[in-house]
């Protein structure tokens, strides 16, 4: 499973701040997504543009979204929940539209305040304005793992909303989310072996939450299986503000560190990246998950004690 290029995707300016109470000043967001393409990221989640009543955290959208400094080769998205929020996205020049719906009713319902076939429908829309525009679309399916309310989602059901996004909606790359963190790994590997199998040119995302501490395992479980893109949240915060139990995203840094130990190529300079996650809990008010952030990583080494010397010293002495 070694060497193998995995493209790290991130999320944290849009799902990792949707959450938060504290506004992070617009001058900021726009600074943090700098600093995040500058550490190397393949595509960074901008932000969402959604009502400001429902997510007043991303108020901004428009702003952030057109003055960051745009790095070449880093694919700059936004979520878009319907028409309106589509051609906002296409006037700020983002570089790809990402729509979302459930894989589970029940979960869409109390998200989203539609059947899975209304949301469908509305996609449709959003994705006609797009191939009209030239902006390339990717599809995200919550709950693709299971559902809080309703439990399992079979996978055949998953596989069915990927079909009709690909072949009816011409989505470039689908996203199966693990929104509430109830993915585990032989799930992970089946279903993420069988989309591969079905569409083999189709660009793949998974989308993991750490809340039950199996988002390396998935993300690991995934790449056997095939896959080579991840989304991620800088310092593991995020997570979805309608999903019970939900906690935050899988860490950006963290599995950096994992997959550079473990041989794979991230093209992430890591060093960077932790650079911009310490900045985090200062902008958002509170300590971040982040075990790289807490702890450094492996071979970042401590100073011996000061009187190591005279330690060293006495413990001779015994021998002599």
């Amino acid at each position: 499973m070694s060497g193998q290029r995995i493209h790290m995707q991130e999320v944290g300016p849009r799902d990792g701040l949707q959450v938060e109470s504290a506004f992070v000043p617009t001058e900021d967001k726009i600074a943090l997504v700098d600093a995040l393409s500058d550490a190397g990221l393949a595509k960074i989640e901008v932000t969402a543009f959604v009502s400001p009543q429902a997510i007043p955290a991303l108020r901004d959208a428009e702003v952030v979204l057109r003055e960051i400094r745009r790095r070449p080769g880093v694919v700059y998205s936004a979520l878009v929940p319907n028409v309106r929020g589509a051609q906002r996205a296409i006037e700020s020049r983002a570089d790809e539209l990402n729509l979302v719906m459930s894989a589970s009713e029940t979960h869409n319902l109390a998200n989203l305040r539609m059947t899975r076939e209304q949301s469908f429908a509305g996609l449709g829309e959003v994705a006609g304005i797009a191939t009209q525009a030239g902006v390339p679309v990717n599809v995200s399916l919550s709950c693709s793992f299971g559902c809080p309310m309703e439990g399992d989602v079979p996978d055949a059901e998953v596989l069915a909303w990927c079909e009709r996004f690909i072949d009816r909606l011409g989505a470039r790359g689908v996203t199966l989310c693990d929104t509430t963190g109830m993915a585990y790994p032989p799930q992970v590997a089946a279903l993420t072996r069988a989309f591969r199998e079905r569409w083999p040119d189709t660009e793949l995302t998974l989308h993991f939450h750490n809340t039950r501490g199996l988002g390396l395992a998935n993300v690991l479980a995934a790449i056997e299986a095939g896959a080579d893109r991840f989304d991620a949240s800088i310092g593991g915060i995020g997570g979805c503000p309608y999903a019970p139990g939900a906690t935050g995203n899988v860490c950006s840094e963290d599995i950096v560190h994992a997959l550079e130990l473990m041989g794979h190529a991230t093209g992430v300079d890591l060093a960077r990246l932790i650079e911009a996650a310490r900045r985090l809990p200062s902008l958002i008010g509170h300590d971040i998950p982040s075990q790289i952030v807490k702890a450094g990583r492996r071979l970042d080494l401590h100073p011996r004690p000061a009187d190591f010397e005279q330690i060293r010293q006495r413990a001779l002495a015994r021998d002599a």
